[in-house]
């Protein structure tokens, strides 16, 4: 027995594993439809528009009934008002050419349409005044709106009494189609597989639909409706993928169509949800809401917000486990990166610890002659260091003593600045006041001399420092100076990296520009270079000592 199970599971394998392929498939297929919306949309209103453009060119009643026919079948299940707006077109030129069969046809398409957009009591009006012995070729269709309308309206009914008579009365309406359809007709396929469905005769309507659906045409719109019949069939057998499966091949169908008016989507929707799976739920009810809204769908429209709520909060409350879900995924990151870090810092220290007996040893093995010259370097760098530290001790001396000066004199200039501020104010020259504060012209002028008593003392501590610079430079790259100039911006610059602000950000605050622009200034400079661009700066800090 147990043999038997393996090799029975064993051929069923396959057979499962296609099944599932072929339904991840054709979700995909689906979710990519939902996307390209807008592009089937756009389709069906170029078509539309051709239709339209047409009417300018119409010459009879006859060819305008005609084309507002069409207009009407394209936009049935897309908007209702504009369908309904050619149907009534449509039934006027009937009564004008006095056509009996167009007007009990065209009075049919306004009650199709009305008990879409919810006018139940216009539609059965409508229903209740045609003489159908009249139009007998119309039979079929004028009970297969009659059982539509009464359909709705078993939908929509506030009492348990007026719903089975309104059920009755559709499933009446719906027999008696049956008696006026070919039998090969997709409105038998669809009238006769509906009655299987109400009478729960869920087989007879898989064997019914199952062979007649690859007959169908793609671009039909039967297509969808069937498919949809055929998953509720599934639906009663209590097979789920099925039931999911061929809802989905429904729901392409309809938006590949674009049809606004449609349930599919909508009970896909559910199906998503039950399975768990709320993004894929939210965005299908969002699709179909949005859908139902454009055509307005009154019934489609009322069936969907009452899920919508149901799915927009399971829609929340994942978000907020996914968000807490989240944060313990990025403690447990960081408690592990913290742990890495540490193991990568103990690998460093003992590579460290390896990498210092090594230069131990191989210090050992150098010659003595190798330990001269390093100690010559040494020396040679000490004397460097002993120079560099005189100047760096000159520098500050002169700097501390010409740093006080100036805070001394700005005190003083400040001072005055306040006491003139403070006269203005006393004396109620507020325009004045106001005019003083806002001008830039004392921090201006400040600023200048500011940067004339940096250019004169830097100048006084390195007097060769403009030869020497422009030295540095190719010959026809030299630094000119204006009349009166000290110093120039690109000097100030290296005269700044010269006493050891290497920083672009600090020298930019010193000199009142932005970073990018000293930082512009540097690189330019380093392309005049006379020598390797990058020892430029490394040259300049040896201006004015014995080194350059």
């Amino acid at each position: 027995m147990n043999r038997f199970l393996k090799l029975f599971t064993a051929l069923l394998f396959p057979f499962f594993l296609f099944s599932q392929n072929n339904s991840q498939e054709l979700a995909q297929e689906l979710d990519q439809t939902v996307a390209d919306y807008a592009l089937y949309s756009n389709k069906k209103e170029e078509k539309i528009n051709i239709l339209k453009n047409r009417i300018s060119y119409t010459k009879t009643d006859l060819q305008k009934y005609t084309l507002y026919g069409k207009l009407y079948a394209e936009y049935k299940s897309y908007q209702s008002d504009s369908a309904l707006m050619y149907a009534r077109k449509s039934f006027q030129i009937a009564v004008v050419v006095k056509d009996v069969k167009k007007i009990n046809d065209a009075q049919l398409n306004l009650a199709s349409i009305m008990g879409t957009l919810g006018m139940y009591k216009e539609a059965t009006d409508i229903l209740n005044r045609i003489d159908i012995k009249t139009s007998p070729e119309l039979r079929g269709y004028y009970f297969t709106v009659n059982s539509t309308v009464y359909g709705y309206m078993s939908d929509y009914a506030a009492s348990v009494q007026e719903k089975k008579k309104y059920i009755t009365l559709t499933q009446k309406y719906r027999d008696s189609s049956l008696q006026y359809y070919k039998p090969q007709s997709s409105a038998y396929v669809m009238a006769k597989s509906s009655a299987f469905l109400d009478a729960g005769k869920h087989k007879e309507t898989l064997a019914l639909l199952l062979p007649y659906f690859p007959k169908i045409e793609n671009s039909s719109a039967d297509r969808a409706v069937i498919a949809y019949i055929i998953s509720q069939a599934y639906r009663q057998q209590k097979s789920l993928d099925q039931e999911q499966k061929w809802l989905t091949i429904s729901a392409i169908s309809d938006l590949q169509l674009a049809k606004k008016e449609y349930i599919s989507l909508r009970s896909l929707a559910f199906l998503q949800y039950e399975n768990g799976d709320i993004d894929r739920a939210t965005t299908y009810i969002k699709r179909s809401l949005e859908d139902a809204l454009f055509c307005n769908a009154r019934l489609r429209t009322y069936e969907i917000s009452k899920m919508l709520p149901i799915i927009n909060e399971a829609y929340q409350k994942q978000n907020e486990t996914n968000r807490f879900q989240l944060i313990l995924f990025l403690i447990s990151v960081s408690t592990l990166s913290v742990f890495l870090l540490a193991l990568l810092f103990l690998l460093f220290k003992q590579m460290k610890k390896l990498s210092k007996a090594k230069q131990e040893i191989s210090l050992a093995n150098k010659t003595l002659s190798e330990l001269n010259q390093e100690l010559n370097t040494f020396n040679e760098k000490l004397n460097d260091t002993n120079y560099t530290l005189t100047e760096a001790n000159l520098l500050k001396e002169i700097y501390i003593g010409r740093y006080m000066d100036q805070c001394s004199h700005y005190i003083g200039k400040l001072d005055e600045y306040r006491r003139k501020l403070n006269v203005m104010a006393t004396s109620g020259k507020m325009n004045d006041l106001i005019s003083a504060v806002k001008s830039k012209e004392f921090v201006e002028n400040e600023l200048a001399a500011f940067l004339t008593a940096f250019d004169n003392t830097f100048l006084q501590l390195f007097p060769t420092f403009i030869t020497e610079f422009n030295a540095l430079l190719i010959d026809d790259e030299a630094t000119q100076l204006k009349d009166g100039e000290l110093l120039n911006t690109e000097l100030r610059i290296f005269a700044l990296i010269r006493l050891g602000i290497k920083d672009s950000a600090k020298i930019a605050t010193f000199l009142r520009y932005s970073v990018s622009t000293i930082y512009n200034y540097r690189s330019q400079l380093k392309n005049k270079a006379a020598g390797p661009r990058e020892d430029f700066e490394s040259q300049v800090m040896h201006i004015g000592t014995h080194l350059h």
